[in-house]
């Protein structure tokens, strides 16, 4: 049987794709107490008669057999999922990096639904929706009570219809409206860009695309700044990462390294697990390595977080992480659909399994609330009217440097005054690459 492993962000994600719970063939955990299994499962069958004969309205077979199997995985964990063959066919198209929603991978805390993250350049992205925020309503109806995939099921709907979500968040004193319109999502697993001699990496998610763009983002930024020589190092941007596939994963990860453990497997049985092992190669040839993570950076993210963290490669740089530290096995099933099972723990190179801890920052910096715009544009006028020496009349020309040598004085102001928009824009971003220049400087001459 076919079996595709996944190391996706526990919950669910808001968008065509609603995953309803369910699991595989009923198997005896105690072979020493059969008759036991056997006679709940006579017990089964007698309710499930009383119900389909005596219950005051007339019920769906089919229903009932799902709904009691719905809450028998239930029971289990948060990850694990029956998806019908409809579901099953989006997950795949998901993780090919196209589907339809809104674009927020969300999971359930006292009763309500919580954003684990919201995903680069969705509705819900460009909407303002934030790791953490709480969903208490869906266009006015309560979602508090409900099951993840019911909730979910209320956020689903057609392409370019409009969803209105209640949301609490920390640090506001009221709930809020933020209204949505459903698209179709196509995801860019990997932007690049250069920033100030560093090549910035945004994964937003590991799919299918996820390595393939990120060895193409390296080198198309690394023939932009002239060789790598000319960049001081790179950042790995994992922020409001829900996760995704593990081979993918290992594959990103792997990228960085040369050699050593990237992540092990272990199951119930001992015989089941896997060690993942980096190759030769380091796409980045050794250049400094700061990653960015925070509470939206979840399992797969978490894996490439610890990964560099534990081998000293990186300097990983943000907020504690959302802690997923499981493994869910796809396997298809008779009927088209699909079963995805919890099978698995995952563990750093370290041994240390990040499962409801998440991987901690070697540095720990907290993104500031967004600046509103009037006081901005307040210290911009006041900095218009600074002067120094350079704007005095009669002043001395510099007798000491070459035109050449201005020139370039001066560049680097204006990369400096760049930083220095960037720590308003991405307060985090901009604290990695200084990180980044301040470890280039050390080893200018080395």
């Amino acid at each position: 049987m076919k079996k595709f492993v996944m190391a996706a962000c526990g919950g669910a994600l808001a968008s065509v794709l609603a995953t309803t719970q369910f699991v595989g063939p009923l198997l005896a955990q105690e072979s020493n107490r059969p008759t036991n299994v056997y006679e709940q499962l006579d017990l089964f069958g007698d309710i499930f008669e009383r119900i389909r004969a005596q219950y005051v309205e007339e019920v769906d077979e089919a229903d009932l057999i799902e709904a009691a199997i719905n809450g028998m995985l239930t029971s289990l964990d948060p990850h694990s999922n029956y998806l019908p063959p409809d579901d099953a066919e989006d997950m795949q198209v998901q993780t090919r990096g196209e589907f339809g929603g809104l674009g927020i991978e969300v999971t359930q805390e006292d009763g309500f639904v919580k954003v684990v993250s919201p995903i680069d350049g969705t509705p819900a992205d460009e909407a303002g929706m934030e790791s953490g925020d709480f969903i208490t309503h869906v266009d006015g109806e309560s979602v508090l009570g409900l099951t993840l995939d019911e909730a979910v099921d209320m956020m689903r709907g057609p392409v370019g219809s409009e969803i209105v979500i209640t949301v609490v968040r920390e640090g506001e004193e009221e709930p809020f409206d933020v209204s949505i319109t459903r698209d179709t999502i196509k995801l860019t697993a990997v932007r690049s860009r250069l920033e100030n001699n560093t090549v910035v990496l945004r994964v937003s998610t590991f799919n299918d695309q996820t390595f393939p763009n990120l060895s193409d983002g390296i080198a198309k930024e690394l023939e932009a700044a002239g060789g790598i020589d000319k960049v001081d190092g790179f950042v790995l941007d994992l922020r409001n990462n829900p996760g995704g596939l593990l081979t993918q994963a290992i594959k990103v990860s792997d990228a960085f390294l040369d050699a050593g453990e990237i992540v092990s497997t272990r199951g119930r049985d001992p015989a089941d697990g896997d060690r993942f092992n980096a190759t030769p190669g380091d796409l980045a040839m050794g250049k400094p390595l700061v990653v960015l993570i925070n509470g939206g950076s979840a399992s797969a993210s978490e894996i490439v977080a610890g990964a560099l963290q534990d081998h000293r490669r990186a300097i990983v740089v943000g907020t504690k992480s959302f802690g997923k530290g499981s493994v869910q096995t796809v396997m298809p099933l008779r009927g088209d659909g699909m079963m995805r099972l919890t099978t698995a723990r995952y563990y750093t190179p370290s041994g240390r399994s990040i499962q409801a801890l998440g991987v901690s920052p070697d540095i720990v910096v907290d993104q500031p609330p967004r600046r509103p715009e009037a006081p901005e544009e307040e210290n911009t006028a006041v900095n218009r009217f600074s002067r120094s020496e350079a704007d005095l009349r009669g002043r001395l020309d510099n007798d000491s440097l070459t035109e050449d040598e201005i020139e370039q004085i001066k560049a680097d102001q204006a990369k400096a005054e760049a930083a220095a928009k960037l720590r308003l824009e991405d307060y985090q971003l901009a604290y990695a690459i200084d990180i980044l220049h301040g470890m280039a400087a050390l080893n200018v001459d080395k």
